[in-house]
């Protein structure tokens, strides 16, 4: 494998940008999960397959090549980011309800867009489960930037972040302005999400969002531990998996998320041998 990295553009574009899925994914994954809105990420991965099968339509139909369907994936998916936010503020003692209103919404758009583009095709297979060979350079410098633009703005607003995470109320009081961090925190994630399809794939980014997160918390002491961890776990199953599926010949995505499966069940086991057994 090292000399077709050396060899061959599209084995490099796809390792470099699953590393950087590897830190952005695991790193608002945190956020996610300690807010308790881990299915908000299911809910924008069936929203970003919309916009990828309109994306895929449009192409189809009136054969315009400047659409790419990621970008129309990552429009869908700040889109529905806006109308869960927007959701959450009409049904302010059910703010959950947003989540599964737009998940079946995007749902049912995929299924119509994909029956217009006439049906699964191998560009639809590969974004729903990730590909070795679908990164483009372009993809992988728009990823690159997005990486950056992410990172970034976590480490500006981490404390805000921190304390809109654990007690948004208190937050509110404090001072921070509780809403606007929101709403950028989950445009955060639908841009995550939207670029992490190439990789991972539509049906299986939420879990590289969530399953290093899952198994940093059965060690980690503190916040800063979590998100430490998270991304070693997410790196680790993002490399392990690209490998595996290359040589096995398979989308990486299912190879990564097993990977970051078995990661956690060798978390939960050496957590539990490492307590002391009662009498």
């Amino acid at each position: 494998m090292i000399e077709n990295f050396i060899q061959f553009d599209f084995l490099r574009h796809t390792f470099l940008t699953g590393l950087l899925i590897g830190v952005i994914a695991p790193l608002l994954g945190t956020f996610l999960v300690v807010r308790r809105l881990s299915l908000l990420a299911d809910a924008l991965s069936h929203v970003t397959l919309a916009g990828i099968a309109f994306g895929l339509f449009i192409e189809k139909a009136f054969v315009f090549p400047y659409l790419s369907p990621i970008y129309s994936g990552m429009a869908f998916s700040v889109i529905g980011s806006v109308f869960i936010e927007r959701l959450r503020a009409i049904y302010t003692s059910y703010q959950e309800l947003g989540i599964p209103i737009i998940l079946s919404g995007g749902v049912g758009l995929s299924v119509i867009f994909i029956a217009l583009a006439k049906g699964f095709n191998t560009d639809l297979f590969n974004y729903l489960f990730g590909s070795v060979s679908a990164v483009s350079r372009n993809d992988f410098l728009m990823i690159l930037f997005m990486s950056i633009a992410i990172i970034t703005i976590v480490f500006i607003f981490y404390k805000e972040l921190v304390t809109l995470s654990f007690d948004e109320e208190y937050a509110t009081v404090s001072g921070i302005h509780s809403k606007r961090i929101h709403f950028l925190f989950i445009i955060l994630i639908a841009l995550v999400i939207a670029a992490s399809i190439r990789i991972v794939g539509i049906l299986l980014v939420s879990a590289l969002m969530t399953l290093p997160v899952a198994a940093a918390m059965r060690h980690a002491k503190s916040y800063k531990q979590l998100i430490f961890y998270s991304i070693v776990w997410g790196e680790l199953s993002v490399i392990l998996g690209i490998i595996s599926g290359y040589y096995l010949s398979i989308p990486p995505g299912g190879t990564i998320v097993v990977i970051s499966i078995i990661i956690l069940l060798i978390s939960i086991v050496w957590n539990k041998t490492k307590q002391p057994a009662t009498v």
